[in-house]
């Protein structure tokens, strides 16, 4: 902001130079910070920071020179190619471990034989005791079969269980094996046995076989790393000219790692792409600069053109270091909130024209610069038609959706007619289109509302806001000083109609109307629409200078009320201006009469207004309005004739009184604006039929007293005029 201020302060101190001057060296350095903005991405080494793998190469980049280098990427992924390749190692077959097991299935028989000869315990004790073994858990079947077998056939079982045994762990057996050895017994049995026997074989020896061979990480993470070192080192080669990466694809760590031993991962700017950027930078300066001087306001508006360049400036190379960096970045930055906070503060047409170079700017040099460009452009046009004149909150929500809505048909229309459509890739663009949209929106609406702080502007949704009825002002001037609340709406109406009609702003013109006088609520009674019929006017009793200083004081009582109220600063000029430096009239010409006739012995100063003249068009528009609307109430013309004949002598007055030098009113426009008030007066004071009057009985007689004191026209006696103007 401090930087800001300082372009600003700049802005102001045009008045000490020429303002041709000016605007050159403003649009001087502004083509110095585009052309800035537009390098800028070369100019940034391209260090891991800037590119990394995965990322979509902006531009194609060509080998500058013959090379051949040791990939260490590619070798790497030989050598671990040849790594995954060595199959795991596992140790030679332990006999001691076969040994083990053949012991414990011999002492397992041997206890399986103890309960068969148990010749004092019943069948089911026999049972249990089986059932209560831990190294083997026997079915129902088998412990049936084995103790159904005579002793004979038991012995047998016995001495075939061991064979079996130790023949399977002879053989190796490794941890991931175990289940197929086991699935082998069954054809390990001797064919002699009856099937059922032959299943208590299979069942005694499967409980017993264990893995004797295991994997060695020490055997295996040596001969991977003697197959890694086998490998030799792969180089890899490239010719001048050759392309180490195309325009959109993926960076790999291969591409990465060529780019590094070119040396291309420095900045490679060259002069030919200062001139590519210099002559764009000139052909979009040359097209503004021929609509500026087509715009003579706003060529006139210095601060509000250096405001335009700001927002201008900090878009585009916040945007220039910011979508450079992705592929979705791109489509999701915010690039219509210029465009809504220009279209708010300054009108569509500003908006509109800038926007054009701004996007072709922040789309120039990346791959998809065309479409991008495109992209923002008619998002940023759709939203300033949408916003409109953003008289409410809802016109910006609007907004938002039409930037949203038109980007993403965009999208769709830009990539149908693709052959092979990469639908994530629409929908991925579709989403940042509604980001971007709703970003823009909610972004503008706060710039709208800090810049015209900062720069004293008014925004409409600031005029719509205070003219709500409700407004603590006006609530207070309804209260306090009715008569001067309902001249108030009267010149209002009067001078929007002529606003209009001139293409001045319409409603500036009616909520600055609204508070010209509010700083009447201070001495309501003095002033003599708030004076009820029949009370004395006080200003009978006071001196012309008393009186006219109270009468002069509602111009700084109303500043203070509008600054104590935080009025925007454009509406407190109608507070300051709407009476310029003229006179109180009738308390001077008091003062003449009191001195004997003699104006030198009288101080005008003390009887004029404290200004400044009219500076615009609206303010000068509410002046007329309000002299006009002031000489038709109090002297009421007759006819059309008369009520024009009253407007002109009120904007001759203000005219040869030279208040209206500082606007841009030309005398086309007085002509439209008296016509104007003429017709709006003619509704408000038009002639009304003269009821005939009707005898009756004293009871039916209505009060018909005025409610509102009597005005003289002129001519009448002055003692009786009305001593306070409106």
């Amino acid at each position: 902001m401090r930087a800001v201020s300082c372009i600003m302060s700049a802005a102001n101190a045009q008045t000490t130079i020429r303002p041709r001057l000016y605007r050159f060296l403003l649009f001087l350095v502004s083509a110095g910070l585009i052309l800035i903005a537009l390098v800028l991405p070369e100019l940034i080494p391209l260090s891991a920071s800037s590119i990394q793998s995965g990322q979509v190469a902006s531009q194609d980049v060509l080998a500058p020179k013959d090379i051949t280098y040791e990939s260490e990427v590619l070798t790497e992924q030989q050598r671990e190619q040849a790594a995954r390749a060595v199959l795991p190692i596992f140790t030679s077959p332990d006999t001691s471990v076969a040994r083990q097991k053949l012991e414990d299935l011999r002492s397992t028989l041997n206890y399986i034989a103890a309960v068969r000869a148990d010749a004092y315990a019943s069948t089911e004790q026999k049972i249990a005791d089986l059932a209560a073994l831990e190294s083997v858990h026997l079915s129902q079947d088998t412990t049936d079969t084995i103790l159904a077998l005579n002793d004979s056939r038991w012995q047998a079982v016995q001495q075939e269980a061991i064979t079996v045994l130790e023949q399977v762990m002879r053989s190796t057996i490794r941890e991931d094996r175990l289940e197929e050895a086991r699935r082998n017994i069954p054809t390990l049995v001797s064919l002699s046995l009856p099937e059922s026997q032959a299943a208590v074989v299979t069942e005694l020896v499967t409980a017993f076989v264990a893995p004797n061979s295991f994997f060695s990480e020490t055997l295996t993470e040596s001969a991977r790393e003697k197959a890694r070192l086998s490998v030799q080192p792969v180089t890899r080669s490239y010719k001048t000219g050759e392309t180490v990466v195309q325009r959109g694809q993926i960076i790999s760590q291969t591409t990465l790692e060529a780019l590094q031993k070119l040396g291309l991962v420095q900045s490679q700017f060259t002069w030919n792409k200062l001139l590519s950027a210099a002559s764009l930078v000139v052909l979009n300066m040359s097209f503004l600069v021929f609509y500026i001087r087509r715009k003579p306001r706003l060529r006139r508006d210095a601060r509000g053109l250096t405001m335009i360049t700001i927002l201008f400036l900090l878009f585009l190379i916040i945007a220039r270091l910011v979508i450079n960096r992705s592929a979705v970045i791109p489509y999701m930055f915010p690039l219509a909130a210029y465009s809504l906070t220009i279209a708010v503060l300054f009108g569509p047409e500003p908006a509109l024209v800038s926007t054009l170079p701004l996007a072709v700017m922040v789309g120039y040099g990346l791959p998809n610069g065309l479409e991008l460009s495109l992209f923002h452009i008619i998002g940023s046009y759709f939203g300033v038609f949408a916003v409109g004149n953003a008289r409410r909150l809802t016109a910006f929500f609007w907004s938002g959706i039409a930037i949203a809505g038109s980007e993403s048909v965009f999208a769709l229309v830009y990539h149908l007619p693709q052959l092979n459509i990469d639908w994530l890739v629409v929908s991925t663009i579709i989403g940042s289109a509604f980001l971007s949209g709703f970003a823009s929106a909610s972004l503008a609406l706060l710039l709208q509302f800090l810049l015209a702080q900062f720069l004293g502007m008014t925004t409409a949704l600031q005029l719509m806001e205070i003219s709500r009825p409700d407004h603590p002002v006006l609530q207070l001037l309804l209260r306090n000083a009715p008569g001067t609340y309902q001249h108030s709406l009267q010149v209002s109406n009067l001078a929007e109609q002529a606003a209009e009609r001139i293409g001045a702003d319409t409603l500036l013109t009616r909520v600055g109307a609204l508070y010209h006088d509010i700083g009447k609520i201070q001495n309501p009674a003095f002033y003599i629409e708030n004076q009820a019929p029949g009370t004395p006017n006080p200003h009978n009793e006071l001196d012309p200078y008393s009186s006219s200083q109270i009468i002069l004081k509602h111009v700084t009582d109303g500043l203070e009320l509008a600054h104590k109220n935080r009025l925007p600063v454009r509406i407190q000029d109608f507070i300051s201006e709407h009476h310029g430096t003229l006179i109180t009239r009738y308390q001077y010409i008091n003062a003449v009469n009191a001195a004997g006739g003699d104006e030198s012995q009288v101080d005008q100063q003390k009887f004029s207004y404290p200004g400044p003249r009219p500076q615009s068009r609206e303010t000068a528009i509410l002046m007329l309005a309000d002299g006009s609307e002031a000489r038709v109430r109090a002297e009421r013309p007759k006819d059309e004739t008369e009520i024009r004949e009253l407007i002109k002598s009120v904007i001759q007055n203000r005219v040869s009184a030279g208040q209206l030098d500082d606007t841009s009113l030309t005398l086309h426009d007085l002509d439209v604006i008296a016509d104007s008030f003429a017709t709006t007066l003619r509704g408000m004071y038009h002639p009304r039929i003269e009821y005939p009057k009707i005898d009756k009985p004293a009871e039916f007689v209505q009060d018909t007293s005025p409610t509102r004191p009597v005005m003289h026209r002129a001519g009448s006696d002055p003692a009786s005029l009305p001593k306070a103007e409106s």
